[in-house]
This record gives C-alpha cells, sequence and structure tokens, in this order.
C-alpha cells in the first residue's frame, strides 16, 4: 500500500486531475479503473475522481512497490511512505558556464516570488537546454528549502506572466498552487497593472491611446498591427503611452498595457514610425545594443474585491524596480548630448 497526505501544492484540484500527475505512467483509463475497484481510495472510502482534495486528505494506492514504481515513473518509488520533507538537492544540472545571468528577487512571500529578470534569458525553455526563469525558480525553491524533489513529482512551480528573452523586468512567480492558479487568472482578466518604460526613436510629445488587430507571423516570430477599419468590431490590444522626456530624436515612455499579446509593445510603435531602440526585429538598427531598451519595471496589484484565499495581502501593493543598466546608459548619453525636455513629472533616471 502506498499512501499520500495532500499538502497546500495538492489541494483545491479534483482527485482524478493530482492522480494523472502523481501517476504519470498510468493510463486515464487505468486509474480510474482502479478508483472504481478502490484500488485507490481518498479518505479510506471509495471515490469516482471528481472530489476536490483539501489539505490533509489522503489518497491509498493498492498497487506492489514494483507496479507503483513504474506509474509513478522511475525512481519515485520513495513518495510511496509520505510527502514529507526531505533534504533539498539543486535539480536542474542545466545551468552552464555559458550562461550565467540570473533574475534578481524583489518580493517572496510563501505563495508567489517576484522577480526581475536580466536581458537575455528566456522566461520558459524553448528546447530542453535552456536555462530559463522557470528552471532557475525550482532551483532557488530547493536551495532554500521551500521545495523536494518529492513535491515536484505532483506540483511544479512556474512563472504566472512571460516576458520575451531580451526584455528585461518584473515576472510574477507561483511557488505555491493557490499563488500560481491566483496570480494566473488576475493576470488573465486584466486585474493587475503592468507598466513598462521603454525608449523610442522619434518625438511623442503627449500621451495618447493605441488599438489595434496584432497578427502574428509564426514563420518570421514577428507581430504585425491591422489598422482598425469600420469592419473590424473591436481591437484585440490596447495600449497606453505616457512621455516621461523627450529629446531631440528620442522619447522615454511610461507603456500601460490593456491587453498582452506577443510583441505588443514592439509591435506597435513600429507601426508608428517609433521602434525601440536596440529592437532589430522591428526595424531599429542601433550600434552597441544588444537587446532592445524594454523594461517591465511597475505592477500594481487590484483591489482587495479581485483577491481572495489569503492573497488580500497584496491588494494595492506597487511593485517598482529601477531603470536597467541599458536604458540609464543611454540616457546619460541622451542628456551628454541632449538636456533634454520633460513632459510629465512622472519618474526620471536614476
Amino acid at each position: 500500500m502506498q499512501k499520500f497526505t495532500v499538502g497546500k501544492n495538492e489541494a483545491n484540484q479534483r482527485l482524478d486531475k493530482f492522480l494523472v500527475k502523481y501517476l504519470p505512467e498510468a493510463p486515464k483509463s487505468l486509474i480510474y479503473k482502479m478508483l472504481r475497484k478502490k484500488n485507490i481510495t481518498l479518505n479510506g472510502k471509495k471515490s469516482e475522481g471528481s472530489e476536490i482534495i483539501s489539505i490533509g486528505d489522503t489518497i491509498e494506492s493498492f498497487f506492489s512497490d514494483e507496479t507503483f514504481v513504474k506509474l509513478s515513473g522511475s525512481g519515485l518509488a520513495g513518495a510511496a511512505g509520505s510527502n514529507e520533507n526531505s533534504s533539498p538537492n539543486v535539480s536542474s544540472g542545466k545551468k552552464t558556464e555559458l550562461n550565467k545571468l540570473n533574475p534578481v528577487i524583489v518580493y517572496e512571500d510563501d505563495d508567489i516570488v517576484i522577480v526581475d529578470k536580466p536581458a537575455g534569458m528566456l522566461s520558459q525553455k524553448a528546447v530542453n537546454t535552456d536555462y530559463s526563469v522557470n528552471e532557475w525558480l525550482i532551483d532557488h525553491l530547493l536551495e532554500t528549502g521551500s521545495l523536494t524533489k518529492e513535491n515536484l513529482k505532483t506540483f511544479k512551480p512556474s512563472i504566472c506572466n512571460r516576458l520575451d528573452r531580451n526584455t528585461s523586468g518584473l515576472l510574477i512567480c507561483g511557488k505555491s498552487l493557490s499563488g500560481l492558479q491566483t496570480m494566473s487568472e488576475i493576470i488573465r482578466t486584466g486585474h493587475i497593472e503592468k507598466y513598462y518604460v521603454t525608449l523610442a526613436h522619434g518625438k511623442m510629445d503627449k500621451p495618447f491611446k493605441a488599438r489595434g488587430i496584432l497578427q502574428k507571423d509564426s514563420k518570421q516570430n514577428k507581430s504585425f498591427i491591422k489598422n482598425l477599419s469600420k469592419d473590424d468590431l473591436e481591437a484585440n490590444i490596447e495600449t497606453d503611452f505616457k512621455p516621461l522626456k523627450v529629446y531631440e530624436n528620442a522619447t522615454l515612455l511610461e507603456v500601460n498595457l490593456h491587453t498582452g499579446k506577443p510583441h505588443q509593445i514592439r509591435a506597435q510603435l513600429a507601426a508608428l514610425g517609433h521602434p525601440i531602440f536596440g529592437d532589430k526585429k522591428y526595424g531599429a538598427e542601433d550600434k552597441g545594443l544588444k537587446y532592445q531598451i524594454l523594461q517591465a519595471y511597475r505592477l500594481v496589484f487590484p483591489d482587495i474585491e479581485y483577491l481572495s484565499n489569503g492573497f488580500e495581502r497584496l491588494a494595492g501593493k506597487e511593485i517598482v524596480i529601477p531603470y536597467s543598466k541599458l536604458l540609464n546608459d543611454r540616457l546619460n548619453k541622451l542628456e551628454n548630448g541632449n538636456s533634454g525636455k520633460s513632459n510629465t513629472s512622472g519618474k526620471q533616471h536614476k
């Protein structure tokens, strides 16, 4: 017999969905058969699989040790006893001397981690050899004892939002299942305010809103903007742009996303004739810039009415990080060549 005690990272999901993760090598048909035959039970009773499991529930399976090891995946036999913490180990082994990029933690509690991702680092891996923020997150939680390898069999912490590889700034990561679910939901529903700062070519003197239809070309990994016409009922992208400082041939902008489509800011500014400094994909050939100057620098959490299950503590919380070195270096060059004209009382470079 194998016994598993449900913890906070397994709770509040259907039993059958948990079992798919707990026994990843078992066909779903076998899982339901074992439930019908009471070879898998919940709190000692027959279950259908649709039950929502809670912290402290016990799930018992009645397999031979050999069968359990096979169904749970090679090397998972240690889960048969319990899900108590064991000594943490760094898991990935994928980080090489060629990839020394690391996010910086700017906020952390029991459920979430908010990090400042450096430009050049992937949010999530594209191929197996990549070391992304997701792999870094798991290594960080293993190293600090917030997670064990046993926990990873039934729950994998993950990022809740994404940034392009060459965009830096704030990423929200879910440490717990509830953290991942809650943050993903407020991002999906647009109840968290996301602000970027960028340096674009040309002058833009007044705040403006840009709307349109974004179309993705997967072959080019590039997005294009289709202007709205009378036949278009509504846009699928909407962005607010606020000039913070205007230079001779450049504008420092704060950008507020109302939607979150791939390359939205980059494609919109390029379509307007104001590509972002360093963004070669969208037409800005700027010498000496390895990455585009685009940074997710500010997050504002929603009012308490949109937060529950213990996340009320985040209501109205604002996370702001300093401008990146890439942005500050270019602003300093602009300042030396042109004093600039400030259009707002907004944040200036530090």
